[in-house]
């Protein structure tokens, strides 16, 4: 069971991580890859609407994904777009990325290789990773600008959508420490958590939602 102050705490974290960027023409759509399929509907349906020429769909596995994606992030991505009518010419594969650093350095890698000039990207991705997406984005790809994309659903229909609802409020905390501590290690600009966000995050991980943050001595050390 999730108490109702887990629940108010984990939607603050939530509409927080949204960067609330409004969809606009860019040069090239990554979806980033994640356990989570709605990435690629998101990503197929900005292609759709007109707002990429160009798709590049990055990740390989992880321990959440390698069940529900045996061959890839990216190439059941891949696979997802192309059943919603995405053209296979439109789309590039980046299938070794095990992290948003590596995402973000190979797909560079890809787009170098394709001669695809960049920027400006729409980086799409679950909800509650737009924020440290983005501000991973402004600090190690900073000479593009960034639009965030990702699914407009309430908190409520997205645990349901995802079927376990204590492993995405572990991620909500999991990437609020990620927005915290990464600018110490020169890997992403610095945000601005308010107070209530600071609060709600340590509240959460006072009750055990834990499972996806940094071991403590590796969260403490800067200039990874």
């Amino acid at each position: 069971m999730i108490s109702a102050q887990a629940w108010a705490d984990a939607q603050l974290l939530w509409d927080y991580h949204f960067m609330h960027h409004a969809p606009r023409p860019c040069s090239v759509a990554v979806g980033l890859g994640s356990h989570d399929l709605g990435v690629a509907d998101v990503t197929a349906d900005l292609y759709h609407r007109g707002m990429a020429p160009v798709i590049v769909f990055t990740g390989s596995t992880s321990p959440t994904t390698r069940v529900r994606m045996p061959r890839g992030e990216a190439i059941h991505y891949r696979e997802r777009a192309l059943q919603l009518g995405v053209p296979e010419s439109a789309i590039l594969l980046e299938p070794r990325a095990t992290n948003t650093v590596e995402n973000i350095e190979f797909t560079k890698a890809v787009l170098v290789d394709a001669g695809i000039a960049v920027s400006s990207v729409l980086l799409v991705s679950k909800p509650y990773e737009e924020r440290r997406s983005y501000a991973m984005m402004r600090k190690l790809w900073p000479e593009v600008e960034v639009v965030c994309a990702s699914t407009s659903m309430s908190l409520e229909a997205y645990t349901d959508s995802i079927g376990n609802a204590r492993m995405v409020v572990d991620m909500i905390v999991g990437a609020l420490q990620r927005v915290l501590v990464f600018p110490d290690w020169s890997l992403a600009i610095k945000q601005d958590v308010p107070d209530v966000i600071v609060a709600a995050y340590e509240r959460l991980c006072a009750e055990g939602f834990t499972s996806r943050l940094l071991p403590a001595d590796v969260a403490a050390r800067p200039g990874r």
